[in-house]
């Protein structure tokens, strides 16, 4: 079973909740943050390059020394400050009409390294090194990871019943989506939302953060190898997580765009298509893949339907059967010769929430050659490969809405 503990969060005041509120660090790029950071927001502190005219590069020195300088200053004007005891969170986002409810906690590192924290995507060394330098230098999880575990009716009761009372945050951000956040701090319930993670619930699943809890976990084993009177219980073991039962939880698509077409005409990677996919000519109106194994691209002005023929793949193989590994083996890689969806340029991809208008704008402007849409990866597809042991191809999963930065920071002391 999973370990968890409540935390007394370092959080903005309720009436500087939306200025301080901010996207997560990775969805923005340096200008895009800069254009949108008050001077209050949380981006000052999780991408502080934004901070120097011009910006600078975000593995800087100069950017790390003002990330901890941001922090500190933010805590010394009151716009976070640190709840009195230790506290479980509910968090609410509603986007569309749906709402999904998770409980904000501390994991604990050792399910990392055991397997109880189970990831479905493989980290990227460098990138996992920069969260590393944010963690340990600031002493603090400034960003939540997101996690899914299995549906419980005991937590989900709680949930319930503290969303009927009042809330401590409530807003709606730039994207249309709310936000809403409740404070647990009842002894009881508390104990009781202990209790129920470390005898009911046997996993984690990280949804969203690989890197993020690579490099929490990485952190914690520094800091204990330099404790000789390491016991296990210390603050430093411990990471922040928003944890979602699965079924509240929707994957959308996660796309594709490639910048040529291999040497090869419009009509002859259309013919080759044939070789493994019925194609169908879609015309000029958007198409959206209408189940698994169907795809939609978009080439020359026009959109196709692909559908995998039977055979092509392997219904008994969990990452085989997948249609990001179909569309790997059978288009990238066969048609336009991309080997290595992590390292190569010739590749772009583009998160579902940006509609298959972004697909179509970036092929019209003459930036790529050729689009693909992916029908999406569901919840039980995502946590029985996990549960495997097994990797799913990069860029497999989109979550969204994403988790909104600053509302609760937990500090490793």
């Amino acid at each position: 079973m999973v370990r968890v503990k409540p935390f007394a969060a370092l959080r903005p005041p309720k009436e500087r909740v939306t200025e301080a509120a901010a996207p997560p660090y990775d969805v923005l790029n340096s200008a895009e943050a800069a254009r949108m950071a008050g001077e209050k927001s949380l981006l000052h502190i999780t991408k502080p390059e934004i901070d120097f005219d011009p910006i600078l590069p975000d593995h800087d020195p100069r950017v790390y020394d003002r990330a901890v300088e941001n922090f500190k200053t933010w805590q010394e004007r009151g716009w976070l400050v640190r709840d009195g005891k230790p506290c479980y969170y509910v968090y609410a986002q509603t986007m569309e009409g749906r709402t999904q409810y998770g409980l904000v906690l501390c994991a604990h590192t050792d399910d990392y390294a055991s397997g109880r924290i189970k990831k479905h995507e493989l980290t990227r060394k460098d990138k996992e090194d920069d969260r590393m330098v944010h963690v340990r230098i600031q002493n603090a999880n400034i960003e939540p990871v997101f996690f899914a575990f299995r549906d419980n009716d005991a937590l989900e009761w709680i949930i319930s019943r503290v969303t009927g009372g009042p809330s401590e945050y409530r807003f709606t951000d730039e994207n249309g989506f709310g936000h809403e956040l409740w404070v647990i701090d009842d002894d009881e319930m508390i104990l009781g939302i202990t209790e129920i993670f470390t005898t009911q619930v046997d996993a984690f699943y990280v949804a969203d953060g690989h890197h993020r809890t690579a490099a929490a976990a990485r952190v914690g084993a520094e800091k204990r190898a330099m404790n000789p009177a390491h016991t296990g219980d210390e603050e430093y073991n411990y990471f922040m997580a928003v944890c979602f039962p699965e079924s509240q939880l929707r994957i959308i698509d996660y796309n594709r765009v490639v910048t040529d077409l291999n040497g090869l005409t419009e009509s002859q990677v259309i013919g080759r298509l044939g070789e493994d996919f019925d194609v169908l000519c879609k015309g000029t109106e958007l198409y959206h893949p209408g189940h698994l194994h169907n795809f939609s691209m978009y080439l020359g002005g026009k959109w196709y339907s692909l559908t995998a023929r039977p055979g092509r793949y392997d219904d008994a193989d969990p990452i085989g059967v997948l249609d990001v590994t179909i569309l790997s083996r059978l288009v990238l890689d066969k048609l336009l010769g991309i080997k290595d969806l992590r390292t190569d340029k010739r590749i772009d991809f583009v998160g579902g929430i940006r509609g298959l208008g972004e697909l179509k704008r970036r092929v019209d402007s003459g930036e790529m050659a050729v689009a693909f849409a992916l029908y999406p990866v569901s919840m039980e597809q995502l946590m029985a490969i996990a549960d495997n042991g097994s990797i799913m191809p990069p860029k497999t999963t989109w979550f969204e809405p994403k988790l909104r930065s600053g509302l609760t920071i937990h500090t490793l002391d």
